[in-house]
Protein backbone atom coordinates (compact mmCIF):
# COMPACT_ATOMS: atom_id res chain seq x y z
CA UNK A 1 0.00 0.00 0.00
CA UNK A 2 1.09 3.43 -1.42
CA UNK A 3 0.50 5.93 1.30
CA UNK A 4 1.39 9.85 1.29
CA UNK A 5 1.00 11.91 4.30
CA UNK A 6 0.46 16.14 3.24
CA UNK A 7 1.88 17.73 6.55
CA UNK A 8 2.39 21.41 7.34
CA UNK A 9 6.05 20.81 8.44
CA UNK A 10 8.90 18.26 8.39
CA UNK A 11 12.57 18.05 9.37
CA UNK A 12 14.44 20.31 7.14
CA UNK A 13 17.73 18.27 8.04
CA UNK A 14 18.94 15.16 10.10
CA UNK A 15 18.99 16.79 13.74
CA UNK A 16 16.18 19.27 13.07
CA UNK A 17 14.08 19.06 16.07
CA UNK A 18 10.41 19.73 14.51
CA UNK A 19 7.86 16.98 14.42
CA UNK A 20 10.11 13.46 15.94
CA UNK A 21 7.14 11.93 16.05
CA UNK A 22 6.10 12.00 12.40
CA UNK A 23 9.18 10.94 11.44
CA UNK A 24 8.71 7.82 13.50
CA UNK A 25 5.63 7.73 12.51
CA UNK A 26 6.24 7.32 8.53
CA UNK A 27 9.68 5.56 9.60
CA UNK A 28 7.84 3.06 11.12
CA UNK A 29 4.90 2.70 8.50
CA UNK A 30 7.81 2.05 6.45
CA UNK A 31 9.42 -0.85 8.40
CA UNK A 32 5.51 -2.47 8.54
CA UNK A 33 5.94 -2.62 4.69
CA UNK A 34 4.01 0.21 3.23
CA UNK A 35 5.26 2.59 1.06
CA UNK A 36 5.24 5.65 2.84
CA UNK A 37 6.69 9.13 1.69
CA UNK A 38 5.67 12.86 2.60
CA UNK A 39 4.72 15.89 0.99
CA UNK A 40 5.82 18.99 2.86
CA UNK A 41 6.32 23.17 1.71
CA UNK A 42 9.95 24.20 0.65
CA UNK A 43 12.18 26.03 3.68
CA UNK A 44 13.85 28.92 1.83
CA UNK A 45 13.78 27.12 -1.15
CA UNK A 46 15.15 23.87 0.00
CA UNK A 47 14.51 20.81 2.19
CA UNK A 48 15.70 17.44 2.78
CA UNK A 49 14.87 15.24 0.04
CA UNK A 50 14.95 12.33 1.88
CA UNK A 51 15.19 11.80 5.85
CA UNK A 52 16.11 8.62 7.34
CA UNK A 53 15.09 6.71 4.38
CA UNK A 54 12.00 8.76 3.81
CA UNK A 55 11.45 10.08 0.48
CA UNK A 56 9.91 13.87 1.02
CA UNK A 57 8.37 15.74 -2.48
CA UNK A 58 9.16 19.59 -1.25
CA UNK A 59 6.58 22.59 -3.03
CA UNK A 60 7.74 25.70 -3.77
CA UNK A 61 5.41 28.52 -3.13
CA UNK A 62 7.44 31.55 -2.97
CA UNK A 63 10.76 33.01 -3.68
CA UNK A 64 13.07 31.40 -1.12
CA UNK A 65 14.03 34.55 1.13
CA UNK A 66 9.94 34.54 1.74
CA UNK A 67 9.12 30.89 2.22
CA UNK A 68 9.47 30.83 6.28
CA UNK A 69 5.75 30.86 6.31
CA UNK A 70 5.96 27.39 7.97
CA UNK A 71 8.69 25.58 10.28
CA UNK A 72 9.55 28.07 12.42
CA UNK A 73 6.14 27.96 14.51
CA UNK A 74 2.61 27.52 13.20
CA UNK A 75 1.23 29.80 10.74
CA UNK A 76 -1.56 31.23 12.36
CA UNK A 77 0.82 32.29 15.02
CA UNK A 78 3.33 33.74 12.59
CA UNK A 79 0.71 35.85 10.51
CA UNK A 80 -0.22 37.07 14.00
CA UNK A 81 3.45 38.05 14.76
CA UNK A 82 3.42 39.60 11.11
CA UNK A 83 0.31 39.93 9.40
CA UNK A 84 2.40 40.48 6.12
CA UNK A 85 2.92 36.77 5.61
CA UNK A 86 -1.27 36.27 5.64
CA UNK A 87 -0.11 37.75 1.63
CA UNK A 88 1.57 34.52 1.44
CA UNK A 89 -1.14 32.00 2.01
CA UNK A 90 -2.82 32.16 -1.08
CA UNK A 91 0.57 31.35 -2.70
CA UNK A 92 0.71 28.23 -0.57
CA UNK A 93 -2.42 27.40 -1.50
CA UNK A 94 -1.77 27.39 -5.03
CA UNK A 95 1.52 25.99 -4.89
CA UNK A 96 0.32 22.86 -2.57
CA UNK A 97 -2.77 21.79 -4.84
CA UNK A 98 -0.37 22.26 -7.97
CA UNK A 99 1.98 19.78 -6.01
CA UNK A 100 -1.39 17.37 -4.89
CA UNK A 101 -2.52 17.60 -8.87
CA UNK A 102 0.99 15.36 -9.72
CA UNK A 103 0.81 13.56 -6.57
CA UNK A 104 -2.70 12.36 -7.30
CA UNK A 105 -1.97 11.40 -10.83
CA UNK A 106 0.70 8.41 -10.01
CA UNK A 107 -2.44 7.44 -7.71
CA UNK A 108 -1.69 6.48 -4.17
CA UNK A 109 -3.69 4.23 -2.17
CA UNK A 110 -3.90 6.77 0.64
CA UNK A 111 -3.22 10.61 0.76
CA UNK A 112 -3.07 10.87 4.29
CA UNK A 113 -3.80 14.77 5.72
CA UNK A 114 -2.41 16.29 8.75
CA UNK A 115 -3.75 19.14 9.83
CA UNK A 116 -6.70 19.30 7.17
CA UNK A 117 -6.76 22.93 8.14
CA UNK A 118 -6.13 23.98 4.87
CA UNK A 119 -4.51 20.62 3.86
CA UNK A 120 -7.85 18.85 3.14
CA UNK A 121 -7.92 21.41 -0.59
CA UNK A 122 -4.76 19.32 -1.16
CA UNK A 123 -6.08 16.00 -0.28
CA UNK A 124 -9.13 16.65 -2.54
CA UNK A 125 -7.18 17.71 -5.24
CA UNK A 126 -5.04 14.45 -5.08
CA UNK A 127 -7.69 12.41 -5.24
CA UNK A 128 -9.14 14.26 -8.01
CA UNK A 129 -6.47 14.16 -10.21
CA UNK A 130 -6.23 10.24 -9.25
CA UNK A 131 -9.71 9.66 -10.79
CA UNK A 132 -11.11 9.38 -7.71
CA UNK A 133 -9.29 5.91 -7.19
CA UNK A 134 -7.30 7.44 -3.72
CA UNK A 135 -8.97 7.48 -0.57
CA UNK A 136 -8.12 10.46 1.68
CA UNK A 137 -8.08 10.55 5.19
CA UNK A 138 -7.84 13.06 7.40
CA UNK A 139 -6.06 13.55 10.58
CA UNK A 140 -7.41 16.74 13.30
CA UNK A 141 -4.83 17.48 16.74
CA UNK A 142 -7.01 20.06 17.93
CA UNK A 143 -5.16 23.63 17.56
CA UNK A 144 -7.13 24.07 14.18
CA UNK A 145 -10.37 23.10 15.29
CA UNK A 146 -9.86 25.71 18.53
CA UNK A 147 -8.44 28.04 16.13
CA UNK A 148 -11.80 27.62 13.85
CA UNK A 149 -14.38 27.69 16.35
CA UNK A 150 -12.98 30.74 18.78
CA UNK A 151 -11.60 33.35 16.31
CA UNK A 152 -11.95 32.44 12.92
CA UNK A 153 -15.46 30.93 12.64
CA UNK A 154 -15.84 32.07 9.04
CA UNK A 155 -14.03 29.33 8.42
CA UNK A 156 -16.72 26.68 9.80
CA UNK A 157 -17.76 25.88 6.26
CA UNK A 158 -14.35 24.39 5.18
CA UNK A 159 -13.79 22.73 8.26
CA UNK A 160 -16.94 21.18 7.93
CA UNK A 161 -16.04 20.35 4.42
CA UNK A 162 -12.91 19.28 5.14
CA UNK A 163 -14.30 16.46 7.73
CA UNK A 164 -16.85 15.47 5.18
CA UNK A 165 -14.94 15.16 2.00
CA UNK A 166 -12.38 12.40 3.49
CA UNK A 167 -12.94 8.96 3.16
CA UNK A 168 -12.06 8.64 6.78
CA UNK A 169 -11.48 11.17 10.16
CA UNK A 170 -9.29 10.46 12.46
CA UNK A 171 -8.28 12.83 16.06
CA UNK A 172 -5.75 12.29 18.53
CA UNK A 173 -7.67 11.73 21.43
CA UNK A 174 -10.92 11.27 22.46
CA UNK A 175 -11.86 15.36 23.40
CA UNK A 176 -10.79 16.05 20.01
CA UNK A 177 -12.86 13.43 18.99
CA UNK A 178 -15.95 15.20 20.56
CA UNK A 179 -15.13 18.54 19.34
CA UNK A 180 -14.79 17.14 15.75
CA UNK A 181 -18.04 15.41 15.94
CA UNK A 182 -19.63 18.84 17.21
CA UNK A 183 -18.18 20.99 14.70
CA UNK A 184 -18.69 18.99 11.64
CA UNK A 185 -21.09 16.30 12.58
CA UNK A 186 -18.23 13.75 11.23
CA UNK A 187 -17.73 10.34 14.12
CA UNK A 188 -13.83 9.79 13.79
CA UNK A 189 -11.52 7.48 15.04
CA UNK A 190 -9.04 7.87 17.78
CA UNK A 191 -5.55 6.95 16.65
CA UNK A 192 -2.82 9.17 18.80
CA UNK A 193 0.79 8.95 18.50
CA UNK A 194 3.34 7.99 20.08
CA UNK A 195 6.57 8.90 22.23
CA UNK A 196 9.75 9.71 19.83
CA UNK A 197 12.51 9.60 22.40
CA UNK A 198 12.78 6.70 24.94
CA UNK A 199 12.68 2.91 23.31
CA UNK A 200 16.46 2.81 24.14
CA UNK A 201 15.97 2.44 27.58
CA UNK A 202 12.38 -0.21 27.54
CA UNK A 203 14.40 -3.68 27.38
CA UNK A 204 16.92 -2.08 30.28
CA UNK A 205 15.10 -0.86 32.99
CA UNK A 206 17.74 -1.63 35.37
CA UNK A 207 19.76 1.34 33.73
CA UNK A 208 17.26 3.80 34.74
CA UNK A 209 17.53 5.29 37.83
CA UNK A 210 14.64 4.95 40.15
CA UNK A 211 12.66 8.23 40.96
CA UNK A 212 13.40 9.81 44.41
CA UNK A 213 16.46 7.71 44.84
CA UNK A 214 18.52 10.72 46.06
CA UNK A 215 17.05 10.27 49.86
CA UNK A 216 15.33 13.28 51.55
CA UNK A 217 18.15 15.83 51.51
CA UNK A 218 18.86 15.66 47.73
CA UNK A 219 17.42 18.51 45.44
CA UNK A 220 13.82 17.47 43.84
CA UNK A 221 14.93 17.41 40.03
CA UNK A 222 11.90 18.37 38.04
CA UNK A 223 12.23 18.40 34.35
CA UNK A 224 10.20 20.34 31.43
CA UNK A 225 10.39 19.54 27.97
CA UNK A 226 8.50 20.80 25.31
CA UNK A 227 8.31 23.99 23.09
CA UNK A 228 8.07 27.42 24.56
CA UNK A 229 4.73 28.59 23.92
CA UNK A 230 1.70 30.12 25.50
CA UNK A 231 -0.02 26.56 26.24
CA UNK A 232 2.82 24.65 27.78
CA UNK A 233 2.52 27.14 30.93
CA UNK A 234 5.58 27.08 31.57
CA UNK A 235 5.93 30.29 33.46
CA UNK A 236 3.35 29.12 35.70
CA UNK A 237 5.25 26.07 37.04
CA UNK A 238 8.30 28.49 37.46
CA UNK A 239 5.28 30.92 39.96
CA UNK A 240 4.87 27.43 41.86
CA UNK A 241 8.58 26.68 42.62
CA UNK A 242 9.00 29.02 45.95
CA UNK A 243 6.41 27.03 47.31
CA UNK A 244 8.28 24.02 47.08
CA UNK A 245 11.39 25.61 47.76
CA UNK A 246 9.97 26.83 50.92
CA UNK A 247 9.78 23.02 52.46
CA UNK A 248 12.71 20.95 50.12
CA UNK A 249 15.35 21.98 47.70
CA UNK A 250 14.64 21.62 44.36
CA UNK A 251 15.82 22.03 41.07
CA UNK A 252 14.08 22.72 37.57
CA UNK A 253 15.07 22.03 33.80
CA UNK A 254 13.67 23.70 31.39
CA UNK A 255 14.09 22.04 28.08
CA UNK A 256 13.12 23.94 24.53
CA UNK A 257 12.92 26.70 22.27
CA UNK A 258 10.45 29.10 21.49
CA UNK A 259 8.81 32.42 21.59
CA UNK A 260 7.55 32.38 24.80
CA UNK A 261 10.99 32.29 26.56
CA UNK A 262 11.08 36.13 27.36
CA UNK A 263 8.02 35.84 29.60
CA UNK A 264 9.46 32.55 31.03
CA UNK A 265 12.42 34.42 31.77
CA UNK A 266 10.74 37.16 33.41
CA UNK A 267 8.77 34.64 35.64
CA UNK A 268 11.83 33.61 36.36
CA UNK A 269 13.17 36.72 37.91
CA UNK A 270 10.31 37.56 39.61
CA UNK A 271 9.84 34.54 41.29
CA UNK A 272 13.65 35.01 42.35
CA UNK A 273 14.76 31.21 41.55
CA UNK A 274 17.50 32.25 38.74
CA UNK A 275 19.63 29.66 40.83
CA UNK A 276 17.07 26.92 40.28
CA UNK A 277 16.50 27.15 36.95
CA UNK A 278 17.90 26.19 34.18
CA UNK A 279 16.96 26.53 30.25
CA UNK A 280 19.19 24.27 28.04
CA UNK A 281 17.34 25.30 24.83
CA UNK A 282 17.86 22.56 22.08
CA UNK A 283 19.31 18.99 23.32
CA UNK A 284 20.17 16.35 21.40
CA UNK A 285 18.19 13.13 21.86
CA UNK A 286 20.89 11.14 23.51
CA UNK A 287 21.18 14.60 25.55
CA UNK A 288 17.27 14.37 26.11
CA UNK A 289 16.80 10.77 26.81
CA UNK A 290 19.64 11.24 29.81
CA UNK A 291 17.80 14.03 31.78
CA UNK A 292 14.76 11.95 31.58
CA UNK A 293 16.53 9.74 33.47
CA UNK A 294 18.14 11.62 35.48
CA UNK A 295 14.43 13.69 36.51
CA UNK A 296 12.58 12.99 39.77
CA UNK A 297 9.58 13.93 38.21
CA UNK A 298 8.23 15.25 35.07
CA UNK A 299 5.97 18.58 35.16
CA UNK A 300 3.98 19.25 32.06
CA UNK A 301 1.87 22.47 33.17
CA UNK A 302 -0.24 23.18 30.24
CA UNK A 303 -3.04 26.25 30.00
CA UNK A 304 -5.60 27.22 27.19
CA UNK A 305 -4.13 29.56 25.43
CA UNK A 306 -5.62 33.17 24.49
CA UNK A 307 -6.38 31.54 21.13
CA UNK A 308 -8.39 29.01 23.17
CA UNK A 309 -5.58 26.27 22.13
CA UNK A 310 -4.09 23.64 24.37
CA UNK A 311 -2.56 20.03 24.63
CA UNK A 312 -3.99 17.73 22.25
CA UNK A 313 -2.49 14.84 23.82
CA UNK A 314 1.08 15.92 25.20
CA UNK A 315 3.62 13.44 23.54
CA UNK A 316 6.17 14.73 26.15
CA UNK A 317 4.53 13.22 28.81
CA UNK A 318 4.66 9.42 26.73
CA UNK A 319 8.23 10.13 26.10
CA UNK A 320 8.97 10.43 29.94
CA UNK A 321 7.06 7.56 30.63
CA UNK A 322 8.46 5.42 28.50
CA UNK A 323 11.81 6.64 30.96
CA UNK A 324 9.75 5.29 33.86
CA UNK A 325 9.52 8.54 35.54
CA UNK A 326 6.48 10.03 37.12
CA UNK A 327 4.64 12.43 35.39
CA UNK A 328 2.64 15.40 36.67
CA UNK A 329 0.24 17.64 34.39
CA UNK A 330 -2.82 19.56 33.91
CA UNK A 331 -6.41 18.07 33.19
CA UNK A 332 -6.71 19.60 30.04
CA UNK A 333 -6.91 18.97 26.77
CA UNK A 334 -6.45 15.09 25.98
CA UNK A 335 -3.34 14.82 28.83
CA UNK A 336 -6.31 12.87 30.42
CA UNK A 337 -6.49 9.93 27.88
CA UNK A 338 -2.37 9.37 28.68
CA UNK A 339 -2.13 10.60 32.63
CA UNK A 340 -5.19 8.42 34.94
CA UNK A 341 -4.86 10.86 37.89
CA UNK A 342 -3.13 9.28 40.77
CA UNK A 343 -2.48 5.78 38.64
CA UNK A 344 -0.23 6.54 35.90
CA UNK A 345 0.52 9.79 37.36
CA UNK A 346 -1.37 12.86 38.75
CA UNK A 347 -3.56 15.45 37.42
CA UNK A 348 -3.89 19.42 38.56
CA UNK A 349 -5.95 22.33 37.27
CA UNK A 350 -4.46 24.40 34.83
CA UNK A 351 -3.19 27.83 35.45
CA UNK A 352 -3.07 27.04 39.46
CA UNK A 353 0.58 27.07 40.50
CA UNK A 354 -1.00 26.62 44.33
CA UNK A 355 -2.05 23.51 43.22
CA UNK A 356 0.69 22.35 41.37
CA UNK A 357 3.44 23.24 43.90
CA UNK A 358 1.01 21.04 46.30
CA UNK A 359 1.22 18.06 44.03
CA UNK A 360 4.43 17.88 43.52
CA UNK A 361 5.27 18.11 46.97
CA UNK A 362 2.69 15.20 47.98
CA UNK A 363 4.85 12.81 44.92
CA UNK A 364 7.94 13.72 46.54
CA UNK A 365 6.68 13.02 49.91
CA UNK A 366 5.75 9.59 49.24
CA UNK A 367 8.40 7.80 47.14
CA UNK A 368 7.17 4.32 47.01
CA UNK A 369 3.82 5.62 45.73
CA UNK A 370 5.46 7.94 43.76
CA UNK A 371 7.34 5.09 42.42
CA UNK A 372 4.42 2.73 42.17
CA UNK A 373 3.12 5.41 39.75
CA UNK A 374 6.11 5.28 37.87
CA UNK A 375 5.76 1.84 36.85
CA UNK A 376 2.20 2.04 35.98
CA UNK A 377 3.05 4.85 33.24
CA UNK A 378 5.58 3.49 31.91
CA UNK A 379 3.54 0.03 31.51
CA UNK A 380 0.76 2.50 29.91
CA UNK A 381 2.90 4.34 27.85
CA UNK A 382 4.31 1.07 26.66
CA UNK A 383 1.03 -1.16 25.84
CA UNK A 384 -1.82 1.53 25.16
CA UNK A 385 0.76 4.14 23.67
CA UNK A 386 2.93 1.71 21.37
CA UNK A 387 3.75 2.38 17.93
CA UNK A 388 2.33 -1.09 17.16
CA UNK A 389 -1.34 0.06 18.72
CA UNK A 390 -0.91 3.48 16.91
CA UNK A 391 -0.25 1.79 13.37
CA UNK A 392 -2.54 -0.96 14.11
CA UNK A 393 -5.18 2.11 14.36
CA UNK A 394 -4.01 4.35 11.14
CA UNK A 395 -4.04 0.96 9.07
CA UNK A 396 -7.86 0.46 10.55
CA UNK A 397 -8.57 3.87 8.93
CA UNK A 398 -7.05 3.66 5.84
CA UNK A 399 -9.02 -0.01 5.47
CA UNK A 400 -12.34 2.21 6.24
CA UNK A 401 -10.98 4.64 3.66
CA UNK A 402 -10.32 2.49 1.14
CA UNK A 403 -13.58 0.21 1.60
CA UNK A 404 -15.39 3.86 1.00
CA UNK A 405 -13.89 4.47 -1.62
CA UNK A 406 -14.58 1.47 -3.21
CA UNK A 407 -18.60 1.09 -1.74
CA UNK A 408 -17.43 -1.79 0.60
CA UNK A 409 -18.19 -1.87 4.36
CA UNK A 410 -15.28 -1.03 6.81
CA UNK A 411 -13.76 -3.06 9.16
CA UNK A 412 -13.75 -3.45 12.72
CA UNK A 413 -11.59 -1.39 15.07
CA UNK A 414 -8.67 -2.83 17.59
CA UNK A 415 -9.59 -1.44 20.43
CA UNK A 416 -8.61 1.09 22.44
CA UNK A 417 -6.27 3.04 19.76
CA UNK A 418 -8.26 2.80 16.92
CA UNK A 419 -11.82 3.19 18.55
CA UNK A 420 -14.23 5.14 17.84
CA UNK A 421 -14.38 9.00 19.61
Amino acid sequence: MRVVHVVTAFPRHPGDVITPWMVELVRRSRERGLEAEVLAPAYRGDGARELEGIPVRRFRYAPARWETLTHDETVPDRIRRAPAFAALVPFYLAGGTVASVGLGRERPDIVHVHWPMPHALFGAAARWASGGRSALVCSFYSVELTWVSRRMRWLLPFLRWSARTADQVTAISHPTAALVRRLTGTDPLVVPFAAAVGDETESAAGEVRPPLSGGPGAPLELLFVGRLVERKGVEVLVRALPAVLRRRRARLTVVGEGEWEPVIRKAIRQAGVEEQVRLTGYVSSGALARLYRGADLFVLPAVVDRKGDTEGLGVVLLEAMRQGRPVLASRVGGIPDIVADERSGWLVPPGDPDALAEAILRAAADPDRTRAVAREGRRRAAEDFSWERVLDGLEDAYAAALARRSGGAARGGRGRVGERG
